[in-house]
């Protein structure tokens, strides 16, 4: 997240700013509301805006975001969803993991996406919501059409079979999967409409008389979970959503997993990005992240070089001048004075609601908030594009609340910076480390040439 100044927090909810602060008094990213803090992003809004457009219209865009540790990627992908919700789009946020949600495994990463599955009515996982939703609008059809009651549904299963012509070319159980829950639902049979659902979602383990009676077998594959993503943009397009956002997390883990999984990983995305960019999914804005290590290191993208390819991009100009139409676009995190900015924006936000306001604004002024900054950056080595988690939480959880609390708290007098390594982040760990020890190595010494 890369910021230049205070954001103005006038007319705020009492709900999304409490969403904000709490999600920051824990060192977090909030799940909502981060318009609110996010200043400085406006130059990649008309670009994105536009690519929405597109994604809406039915066409598909990827897109790669980059950025070192710290420099807010996350809020980025978060900030870009709950723009996209306000157009009525559905997110997924699924995190990349070796051990939770590998990517070479597709069938992985389409159930967590169906786990994370969000619109701006319902929290994850809103795909039973959805899946009702899509039966609904098909009665609404039907019965548009001139269909009576006791025709409605066979005429239902005939828009089914339609609207899912092309989905049943790659993945004919998907609609079996959509019938076997429409009739469970009919028989009254919840237990095993959940369960089919489920299925339906990707989930392994599902019992055995429940795939039975949905006319099923076994569980979701690699090569199936492409189909049933298919499927599932067609319902969501046709329960009235304008599209999908999956957002591919911490892409960079798969530089740390063995080299054959990285392989079929990169490869797997690799095939991603094909397919989006072939037509085989409209309606879907996917999003990956990661390092610059992962986008140019050997053990990364570079890896693969039909994937490095795709995802090419010149950085070797001055980053004002970046193109944010391109696939892949840089976060140059933060600065000193931005880091300011966006304590400043805090500060005032959480002084709206706040039983000290003025109080707050007098002691916690813009010098402190400035000091403080400056003191988290020192903790850590002096790497302030690291800072902004660390200088939030502390900001908020050990001054913000302590002034609001207690009226003879003074945070020049009464406070002193104190950085535990429990609250600390991998990354977050090794540069307090350097800071505390200084250089160890020569790999260690910055030198500015």
């Amino acid at each position: 997240m890369s910021t230049t100044g205070s954001k103005g927090t006038a007319h705020v909810s009492a709900a999304r700013r409490r969403t904000v602060i709490d999600a920051l008094r824990r060192g977090a990213v909030p799940e909502s509301g981060l318009d609110l803090l996010a200043t400085g992003l406006d130059r990649f809004e008309a670009a994105l805006d536009a690519e929405l457009d597109t994604v809406a219209s039915g066409g598909a865009v990827f897109k790669a975001v980059r950025g070192e540790y710290g420099s807010g990627k996350t809020f980025f992908t978060r900030w870009l969803g709950e723009r996209a919700k306000r157009r009525n789009f559905a997110v997924a946020e699924i995190q990349i993991s070796e051990n939770e949600t590998p990517l070479h495994k597709l069938e992985t990463v389409y159930r967590r996406l169906t786990e994370r599955l969000t619109t701006s009515s319902f929290p994850p996982s809103a795909l039973r919501p959805v899946v009702d939703a899509w039966f609904y609008a098909l009665e609404e059809d039907a019965l548009a059409a001139g269909a009576s009651e006791a025709e409605l549904p066979a005429e239902v299963e005939k828009l089914l079979v339609a609207r899912l012509a092309e989905v049943s070319r790659h993945a004919p159980s998907f609609a079996t999967a959509l019938r076997g829950y429409r009739a469970s639902l009919a028989d009254a049979d919840e237990a095993t409409a959940a369960a089919v659902l489920a299925w339906l979602g990707g989930q392994p383990h599902v019992a055995a008389s429940a795939r039975r009676a949905a006319g099923v077998r076994g569980d979701l594959d690699h090569f199936g979970a492409l189909g049933f993503l298919q499927g599932l943009l067609t319902v969501l397009r046709d329960s009235g959503h304008t599209g999908l956002i999956v957002v591919l997390d911490e892409v960079e883990t798969l530089q740390r997993v063995r080299s054959d999984a990285r392989d079929k990983a990169l490869n797997a995305l690799r095939q991603l990005i094909d397919e989006v960019h072939s037509g085989r999914f409209p309606g879907l804005y996917l999003v990956i992240t990661g390092t610059p290590a992962f986008y140019d290191g050997q053990q990364g993208v570079q890896r693969l070089a039909p994937l490095a390819q795709r995802i090419a991009t010149d950085f070797t100009t001055d980053p004002r001048f970046d193109n944010p139409r391109a696939v892949q676009i840089r976060l140059p995190g933060f600065k000193q004075d931005s880091l300011v900015g966006l304590g400043v924006t805090i500060r005032d936000l959480y002084a709206q609601a706040a039983t000290a306001s003025e109080r707050i604004k007098t002691v916690v002024d813009d010098a402190y908030v400035a000091d403080l900054a400056r003191a988290v950056g020192g903790a850590l080595g002096g790497k302030v594009g690291v800072a902004p988690r660390l200088f939030l939480k502390k900001l908020v959880g050990d001054v913000l609340d302590r002034v609001d609390q207690f009226d003879d708290f003074d945070p020049r007098q009464h406070y002193r910076l104190t950085v535990a390594s429990s609250e600390l982040t991998d990354v977050e760990s090794n540069l307090a480390a350097t800071a505390t020890a200084g250089p160890v190595s020569a790999d260690d010494i910055d030198v500015d040439l």
